[in-house]
């Protein structure tokens, strides 16, 4: 019996059954009984076994066609019995035999609603977002065996961490296996990136940022070295000029591909992806007992079988996944209006998931993570429930009203209108935000605005022109080829022809910097501003230079391309699509 229905069966909440382990920092399930019961009367036959987590017991099998595949997939899910989870268990259960009854500590006072809702989530608020899904993570032991995982391939960081930001790309299939998902049209589709959002969290965790990513945008692939489903290795070769979502799915590419295609769009490094199916929206939606949309006007959509009258409503199941596949009856009747009509849907679930409504109902919890687990693929490296403990913690701090959702700025593509093309000076400042970490929503500290204050002064001072700039560019742990990038985009678009290009640099940097002599600071200032670079990157020396000496200009890894801003702009561009998690909009 689970813990559910074990607290059903005592009149316990099974909150109460969670217990911190202060010696490894866990919450561990302790199925003991009640004070005051016997074992018998709680259901077992040994009266002296003393407290400790139960092996978990074996998830039940799936019907077929319960979930969908994914390329890449190996080994089904982990037996929650067996393998390294089980393992654990056993190794625990063993430990703990041998102690003592009474050596339990005294049970602390009840705790209150908020604070019982921390113990069920483990302290951690599901993290979720939307492709064609959503995601939730809880770090009961007991969903171990639920979880299902494909390599990264090396496409990632390897891990988030405390110390910096983190980055989670969230896939939205279009694969329609699955109960009742045949009807969708495209039966055969081998599960596309149909729906992705890169989600970027702060440093310091005030804040994060949804950004969209159109399935239509033109791009290019890069080789993506995959690991197949039989464990073989294949070297997928690079595309250029296709279209994002066939960086899933297509030609045997796996997750790990989709991830680093956004890296080579974006510059942002990639901590983790997660990847969800029809069933996902489904059964999640349903878990929450709805989520509460608006719509401005009556739809009746055939294509997505959404029919709802202007109004509010709270949607699941197969309401709520018509709901997200909704696009020829919202704004301009594109992807780019689905988008849109997801993120409102986002925000709203967001809400919901934050409420007291949920957070202090056991049932929808619990039946929330046993969803959520069995709906998603993630990535190998939190394919165990306490590396999704640890990341959900990080995750969880968020306020809705701190939380961003945009949209890659595009542009119509002039030689196929079913496509989109990067509208790149304004692409280029949304990427340069989120790799520095500066908020959509102006949530940063005084501090930081004040040291962007001390910066822009000391760039203060009269400018050189670009023709009496001289510079020589190295490349200083910039992708291959960029300090010829740089010096092309110098000498043909900017007219600082006293350039040169003097390869690799002695030792790499950490970020770009620009050395130069007291007597060149106005070349310096000049520099800095075509590439903006920000004071911080300026290192001057102590003594002159000579007449035709040139200033060195070293790249390092935060270049990505010539003509991209090296600092950050302090704010988004003003007409970008965007809106936040905490704001209800109507569909219109």
């Amino acid at each position: 019996m689970d813990a559910q229905g074990r607290g059903r069966d005592e009149g316990i909440d099974p909150a109460d059954q969670w217990v911190l382990n202060p010696d490894t920092g866990d919450y561990e399930l302790r199925l003991t009984p009640s004070p005051g019961r016997s074992s018998a009367a709680a259901g077992t036959s040994d009266s002296r076994r003393a407290p400790g987590p139960r092996r978990r017991p074996k998830p039940e099998a799936e019907p077929p066609g319960d979930r969908a595949a994914v390329p890449g997939q190996r080994g089904g899910r982990r037996g929650a019995g067996g393998g390294r989870g089980g393992r654990e268990e056993s190794r625990k259960q063993g430990s703990r035999a041998a102690a003592p009854a009474t050596g339990r500590r005294k049970a602390k006072p009840r705790k209150s609603g908020k604070k019982k809702a921390l113990v069920w989530t483990g302290g951690v608020l599901a993290f979720l977002l939307v492709g064609v899904g959503t995601t939730g993570y809880f770090v009961y032991q007991h969903f171990n065996g639920n979880i299902t995982s494909v390599s990264t391939d090396g496409a990632g960081t390897g891990g988030f961490s405390k110390d910096r930001a983190i980055n989670v790309l969230v896939i939205g299939t279009d694969k329609r296996t699955g109960d009742g998902n045949e009807g969708y049209g495209d039966a055969g589709s081998v599960g596309h990136a149909d729906t992705n959002i890169l989600f970027h969290v702060s440093k310091d965790r005030t804040n994060a940022t949804a950004l969209s990513i159109p399935r239509d945008l033109i791009t290019d692939i890069p080789n993506c070295p995959t690991t197949m489903e039989d464990g073989s290795e294949k070297d997928i070769p690079a595309t250029s000029g296709g279209r994002f979502n066939t960086s899933l799915g297509q030609s045997d590419r796996t997750p790990s591909c989709t991830m680093r295609t956004v890296t080579e769009l974006t510059g942002l490094k990639v901590d983790h992806f997660m990847v969800a199916d029809f069933n996902a929206v489904k059964s999640l939606t349903t878990a929450v007992d709805g989520v509460d949309v608006c719509l401005a006007k009556d739809i009746n959509d055939k294509d997505s079988h959404l029919k709802l009258s202007k109004g509010e409503h709270t949607i699941q199941g197969e309401q709520a996944l018509a709901f997200l596949r909704t696009r020829h009856s919202v704004g301009f009747g594109s992807d780019l209006s689905r988008i849109e009509i997801q993120q409102q849907f986002l925000g709203s679930l967001m809400r919901k998931l934050k409420s007291n409504d949920t957070l202090t109902s056991p049932t929808k919890m619990w039946s929330l993570a046993e969803a959520a687990t069995k709906a998603l693929t993630v990535d190998d490296k939190i394919d165990d429930i306490n590396q999704l403990r640890k990341l959900g913690m990080e995750l969880a701090s968020v306020d809705p009203k701190n939380i961003t959702f945009t949209t890659v700025p595009v542009l119509d593509n002039p030689n196929d209108k079913a496509t989109v093309i990067l509208d790149k000076s304004k692409a280029q400042q949304v990427f340069s935000m989120m790799r520095e970490d500066v908020s959509f929503t102006e949530v940063e500290k005084k501090e930081k605005a004040a040291a962007k204050a001390a910066d822009a002064a000391k760039l203060k001072g009269e400018m050189a022109a670009a023709a009496d700039v001289r510079v020589d560019v190295y490349n200083g742990g910039a992708p291959p080829g960029s300090a010829q990038n740089a010096l092309d985009w110098l000498q043909n678009e900017e007219g600082v022809l006293k350039s040169t290009n003097q390869a690799n640099a002695p030792e790499d940097v950490k970020k770009t910097t620009l050395v130069y002599a007291p007597n060149q600071a106005d070349q310096a200032r000049r520099l800095a501003d075509l590439m903006g670079l920000s004071a911080s990157a300026l290192k001057p020396t102590t003594t002159e230079a000579g007449e035709m000496e040139p200033m060195k200009l070293t790249l390092g890894p935060d270049f990505t391309e010539a003509g991209s801003p090296l600092s950050a702009p302090s704010k988004a561009p003003e007409d970008i699509q965007r809106v936040e998690a905490d704001k209800a909009v109507c569909a219109k």
